[in-house]
């Protein structure tokens, strides 16, 4: 399972070749991933009003073939893991057009209260852990 968002490339995420900058894709990450949670019935600001912080620990990209300006792109965003105080997410980019992989990545993030100390999400909030659980 998981959640697909479009976005269009803006001006002001490319280069001057018109390429789009490396570290806008883990920009779209977060989009996919906000949506993911959108899409669940959760926005990502009733959680942190919760007291639910999921700081991102570990992020990885793979860039494939570059994105230009003003490709619609298409961000595929799936819970791949969640376990402990963690989950990971997996990220494929394609552009629309012509269906071409861009971009793969993952973030792992954890589970943390407002002092940033690790949670027992599963424990404290076993309705949402386990509906993330059904959208793996």
């Amino acid at each position: 399972m998981g959640n697909t968002t479009s976005i269009r490339v803006r001006y002001q995420e490319t280069d001057q070749m018109g390429v789009v900058y490396h570290g806008n894709y883990f920009t779209w990450f977060d989009i996919g991933r906000t949506e993911f949670f959108r899409n669940m019935g959760m926005v990502y600001t009733r959680l942190e009003e919760e007291g639910i912080l999921l700081p991102v620990i570990e992020a990885q990209c793979r860039y494939i073939k570059p994105a230009k300006y003003d490709d619609e792109i298409i961000i595929n965003t799936k819970l791949v893991k969640l376990k402990g105080v963690r989950l990971e997410f997996e990220y494929s980019i394609y552009r629309k057009e012509d269906n071409e992989l861009l971009a793969e990545g993952r973030t792992v993030h954890a589970f943390v209260d407002k002092d940033l100390k690790p949670i027992n999400f599963r424990k404290k909030y076993r309705e949402i852990w386990d509906r993330l659980g059904e959208n793996i």
